[in-house]
């Protein structure tokens, strides 16, 4: 469970400073699949990258399964990442000198997983790659650096995913076979998901949307 209390985050541009997160409260079961939308500027990434421990709130806490992660120092985030999170990025972030299967490989060896090339293997093929293992980012088409990064986010079982708006650079064909995979892999692995959007029709397909708006929550609703 991610328990987030009081959560304030404010920058400091122009001389003034700016809250981007308001005093927000919020709980996520484990295992849930939530949506986070609200416009440019609402504090939907900030509130991924605090959670991710990306970042450092300027007030407030946020516990998973009552750890409280705002105290631990970069070293511990570091291992907490590796071992709990998996990411799924807009921009893909793929090792460009590395081919599909490299990519999700080194992912799943620098947290020691077992059986890192077989769980690699495995993963390319749920993700419709197995015939492009040993293909380079650069040849492989926007959707299928997505699949490849859905792959390599999902390697070390982990047990929250977190997506940055993981539809925003593909056509709606290549969308909607990323949240059919993402639906997927979340039915099977039970994982919690926390997905940023700003596209309605996505976020409908979670299991609850969490609505920002100026740094606050404007709304909270389940789907089902």
């Amino acid at each position: 469970m991610i328990e987030i209390t009081d959560l304030v985050k404010t920058l400091h541009a122009g001389g003034h400073e700016v809250e981007i997160l308001k005093s927000l409260n919020l709980t996520i079961p484990s295992g849930q699949f939530l949506a986070i939308t609200g416009q440019s500027g609402s504090g939907k990434t900030t509130l991924l990258s605090l959670i991710a421990g990306l970042d450092t709130p300027t007030q407030g806490q946020i516990s998973i399964d009552g750890q409280n992660i705002t105290k631990l120092d970069e070293d511990a985030l570091a291992l907490l990442r590796g071992k709990r999170f998996g990411f799924i990025f807009q921009n893909f972030h793929l090792i460009p000198t590395l081919t599909a299967l490299e990519n999700v490989v080194l992912s799943a060896e620098l947290n020691q997983t077992l059986d890192a090339m077989q769980k690699a293997n495995d993963l390319l093929a749920t993700v419709g790659l197995a015939h492009r293992l040993h293909h380079y980012p650069v040849q492989l088409s926007g959707g299928e650096q997505q699949r490849l990064s859905l792959a390599r986010a999902f390697v070390n079982d982990p047990d929250i995913i977190l997506a940055d708006e993981p539809t925003g650079n593909l056509d709606s064909k290549n969308s909607d076979r990323i949240m059919e995979l993402l639906l997927e892999l979340h039915r099977v692995k039970q994982a919690t998901i926390i997905l940023v959007t700003h596209e309605q029709p996505i976020a409908e397909r979670s299991e609850r949307i969490l609505t920002l708006a100026d740094g606050q929550i404007l709304s909270d609703k389940k789907t089902s």
